[in-house]
């Protein structure tokens, strides 16, 4: 088997193709692991000089290449959305109040994002002309679920809009997916080639919401979303933490391409995944981001070497955490479990 360029592999494994060797990939790593492990790097300069891993991600579709900041001192800035939102130690922030939408009046005056904000263009074109070829260009983004919280202030008030005033729901739902629609197709055309939505449908117990409610407020949404990427030309990853096998036969029937990074909690397997679904989608990850922090290293070994002997057979897996690498994962276990797939990963003939 010829070796395959980094776009070749990850695109074998999304077309259901058997790669030659199990490709490597991370939503985030977190600067404090990049500076541990080569100091002075920017991430771009990190997936280039350290060689880790087959695609670079860029989080513009999530936060704002030029962060409007509210009060910097705290981390808190106005998200593209008009919510605020503020940063903790980690790469993800999360929303606070005020309430950006309270009601259906607010909304019918409400302004969306442009879908073609220049700062947002400008970021994924220079990820395109420095990675193309290189490595798989991944546009990370959300679907409907996540943007609604921010516009009402957090998962609370969303659940009780679900009850309450579900017309609302609908309509935000609405508003978020003709951006989020326009928004992929502008990326794409500059030369992204995978999309990965990232919005958390459940916990370790399972989804936040029920399988009802994710039918009627979620899933027309994300349906029309995954399909538009689709037709655009991209591949779509979906990304979700906990336990979704209660709403997972819906989560593939939009036709995503990839489940992951997958927390593998509560019986839910990405090699039960593969066996349950096969050659309908390809998976990502699952090397236990609590063993990174927490393990030594030949337990991260160990961990990446069973990973690889139970998902990988027959392809269809990207490696990567269970989650991100966040600012506490141990950098050398993060080069064990790097160099663990590269020595076990290999396809043969």
């Amino acid at each position: 088997m010829k070796i395959m360029t980094s776009p070749e592999r990850i695109n074998a494994v999304l077309r259901g193709e058997i790669p030659d060797r199990v490709p490597i990939a991370e939503l985030s790593v977190d600067h404090k692991v990049i500076e541990a492990l080569y100091p002075g790097l920017s991430y771009y300069a990190f997936i280039e000089q350290s060689g880790y891993y087959d695609a670079v991600c860029t989080y513009a579709g999530i936060v704002p290449p030029k962060i409007n900041w509210v009060d910097k001192s705290k981390k808190i800035f106005q998200d593209k959305w008009g919510a605020l939102q503020q940063f903790t130690e980690e790469a993800i922030p999360f929303v606070i109040p005020p309430v950006r939408i309270e009601s259906e009046s607010d909304l019918a005056s409400y302004t969306p994002p442009d879908p073609d904000d220049p700062d947002i263009i400008n970021t994924v074109r220079e990820m395109v002309k420095r990675f193309k070829g290189k490595k798989a260009l991944v546009f990370v983004g959300e679907g409907v679920f996540a943007p609604s919280q921010y516009l009402r202030g957090g998962l609370e008030n969303l659940f009780i809009d679900y009850k309450l005033n579900p017309s609302l729901v609908k309509k935000l739902a609405k508003l978020v997916e003709e951006y989020q629609v326009e928004l992929y197709r502008s990326v794409i055309k500059e030369g992204i080639e995978i999309v990965m939505l990232g919005d958390d449908y459940a916990g370790n117990s399972g989804p936040f919401m029920s399988p009802a409610d994710f039918e009627r407020f979620i899933l027309p949404g994300f349906r029309t979303i995954v399909r538009e990427i689709k037709n655009a030309g991209a591949y779509c990853i979906k990304h979700t933490d906990g336990d979704i096998r209660k709403i997972l036969d819906m989560i593939l029937e939009t036709g995503v391409d990839c489940l992951g990074p997958l927390q593998e909690t509560g019986g839910m397997t990405l090699a039960q995944i593969k066996q349950q679904y096969p050659d309908k989608v390809s998976v990502m990850g699952s090397v236990s981001v609590d063993l990174l922090i927490r393990g030594s290293t030949e337990e991260v070994r160990q961990a990446t070497k069973k990973c690889i002997a139970e998902v990988s057979p027959g392809g269809r897996h990207i490696l990567s955490s269970a989650n991100t690498i966040s600012s506490s994962v141990k950098p050398e276990n993060l080069k064990m479990m790097i160099n663990t797939a590269l020595e076990c990963g290999r396809y043969s003939m």
